[in-house]
């Protein structure tokens, strides 16, 4: 074993747990994945169960640290976000399965609040629309709806934590309930401007403040793990949700800076520096990171499938065996044949937010085939990241001319390609395309001083592949036009 100091990056996500070891340079040395399962239990109910996240996460890390035979100096944690769990203080042991940020359970929660009037204060606070897609409601959904919670939490027996919470209880041996402000600033209950719990919102939805973690930098201290887990005690230095572990690993520090992640969902976030920008456009205003207590803002967009309706090609159509025959199928086309996919799976995120809105399929011939639905599919990823600059230069707040992606989509060349077509910008890929993972890497590494400054981060970005718009005016307006058609249909055909 080397002394070389290196970095486990977890990087926990809506489908699978991956782990991944990083030298001191940012370069990946060893990675283990592991899928785990999804539960469905009702239209529009999507569920996690815990104790698998849990034991996946763990096996990852064994078998990445085992391969890498490295000194690991500390450990960063990326996840899911939203995704809401209660568990018990004494045991660790989860009150129910995790409600994923995708479930549309609480939506006429959301409604009822909306109607009341709360929306405004909402969004002054937290910077977040009233939708089933945070934290907050899924959390009163549990207190309400299983049996005996309500009351064990009123007597200070649990603690609510979203996914890195979690993980760093389990790593920690129950020692440490934190997180960090990227996470706190997507629960719906964190006050983003005062940086901490907001008792007003807690009470409108009567939650006890004492399930709720301490909010550390994302950049910290977080406690170091039990020594049985991973051979030694290893201190977890960073922690930050997703897409803002994505904007850090993207090195976009500076305000107008901008990357798009496409995963399961699609998610574009904007550096927007120390100003949290108030959208009109029903974008979200987030917190991007916090170091040393210092907040560094975003304006960020949110698509929920992307990748998931590639998965739905695969795993329920069965009309291809990998995510990669996409890329082949598509470039047997010279057009989309008027075949157009609204992926609204479980609703419209940005800058729709519709929760009653449902896929549906326009344009289809009898001779409609495989090829047209993988390009529908590809596309429609497409559109939604253009409805997201569309509404952030609305805002004002975007004249963008390159967006930085990642994601194990932007494998497919087609899709960045379409991609820089439709938004009329050039399309940068990194050479390391997980940066969801080197987010969580960085942060905890600038803790220890493996890194020594976000400049020294920025001149570890290097670019892969470029892609320049190529696509004239009036196909590029033509394809919109249709796409808008189709969500105002399939919106329609939902409410």
């Amino acid at each position: 074993m080397t002394d070389s100091p290196c970095i486990l990056a977890i990087d926990q996500g809506t489908t699978s747990s991956r782990a991944i070891v990083f030298d001191g340079k940012g370069q990946a040395l060893t990675s283990a994945q592991e899928e785990f399962p999804q539960y469905y239990p009702a239209d529009g109910w999507v569920e996690h169960d815990a104790e698998e996240i849990w034991q996946t996460t763990l096996a990852v890390c064994r078998e990445a640290v085992a391969a890498a035979g490295r000194n690991i100096a500390a450990i960063g944690i990326t996840n899911q976000r939203e995704t809401t769990l209660l568990w018990d203080r004494s045991s660790g042991e989860p009150v129910h399965k995790a409600i994923v940020w995708q479930d549309r359970r609480t939506a006429p929660l959301c409604s009822q609040l909306r109607d009341a009037g709360h929306e405004a204060a909402v969004s002054a606070k937290t910077g977040l629309l009233l939708d089933p897609y945070f934290s907050a409601t899924k959390l009163a959904w549990l207190l309400d709806n299983v049996e005996g919670v309500r009351e064990r939490a009123e007597h200070g027996e649990l603690a609510f934590g979203t996914i890195d919470c979690f993980l760093l209880w389990r790593l920690t041996g129950g020692r440490v309930h934190a997180t960090d402000a990227t996470n706190a600033s997507r629960t719906m209950l964190f006050n983003i401007h005062t940086q901490d719990w907001d008792d007003e919102l807690l009470a409108l939805l009567r939650i006890p403040r004492s399930l709720m973690p301490e909010v550390r930098d994302s950049a910290s201290d977080f406690g170091s793990t039990e020594p049985e887990l991973l051979g030694r005690a290893i201190p977890v230095a960073g922690i930050a949700g997703d897409q803002q572990a994505a904007l850090f690993g993207q090195a976009c520090f500076q305000p107008g800076m901008i990357k798009s992640t496409y995963g399961t969902g699609c998610f574009a976030i904007l550096n927007t520096g120390n100003q949290a920008v108030a959208s009109k456009n029903r974008l979200l205003t987030t917190v991007g990171y916090r170091l040393q207590g210092e907040v560094t803002y975003a304006m960020e967009g949110s698509i929920f499938i992307a990748g998931a309706a590639v998965q739905w090609l695969r795993d329920v159509l069965g009309v291809i065996e990998s995510a990669k025959q996409t890329e082949q199928l598509v470039t047997s086309l010279d057009s989309n044949r008027g075949v157009y996919l609204v992926p609204a799976f479980t609703g419209l995120g940005a800058p729709h937010w519709d929760p009653h809105a449902r896929g549906a399929v326009f344009g289809m011939t009898r001779d409609t085939g495989p090829a047209d639905l993988a390009r529908a599919v590809l596309e429609s990823v497409c559109f939604q990241t253009y409805d997201l600059f569309h509404a952030m230069a609305k805002d004002g707040t975007s004249s963008a001319t390159a967006l930085r992606v990642d994601g194990g989509m932007v494998a497919n060349e087609w899709l960045l390609q379409h991609l820089a077509d439709i938004l009329d910008v050039r399309v940068q890929r990194p050479t390391i395309i997980e940066t969801t993972a080197l987010g969580a890497a960085y942060l905890a590494g600038l803790q220890v001083g493996i890194f020594d400054s976000l400049e020294d981060l920025s001149s570890k970005w290097t670019e892969d592949a470029a892609f320049a718009p190529r696509m004239d005016v009036a196909t590029r307006q033509h394809l919109l036009q249709r796409w808008s058609k189709a969500v105002a249909c399939a919106r329609e055909f939902g409410s």
